[in-house]
């Protein structure tokens, strides 16, 4: 009887505690899926390749650089003095994303 009142105390606190803390804390967060289909052929390229071909076209820190699905790379690079948005096709194109 006593461990099922401590149980009952203990459990009572903690939703009291649950409910002191802000609605942000509870937030659920949707699980990440691939885009991705099962048996899309990715290109070979790599980082490093990217990372040679935005230095040479004059771009400088590239950052946040990933491949999606469609083998074009995404991230952000400086460029005079501004950090933009720019993708690299498939087909050697780099092109401004976004604003």
């Amino acid at each position: 009887m006593k461990t099922r009142l401590m149980l009952i105390a203990v459990l009572a606190g903690i939703g009291g505690l649950a409910a002191t803390q802000p609605h942000e804390a509870f937030r659920l967060i949707a699980t990440a899926y691939a885009a991705c289909e099962p048996g899309t052929p990715l290109d070979k390229t790599t980082i490093d390749e990217i990372r040679a071909r935005l230095t040479k076209a004059g771009y400088t820190n590239p950052q946040n650089l990933r491949k999606g699905c469609d083998n074009t790379w995404h991230g952000t690079v400086t460029k005079d003095g501004a950090q933009i948005n720019i993708a690299v096709t498939t087909d050697g194109h780099i092109v401004q994303e976004g604003d």
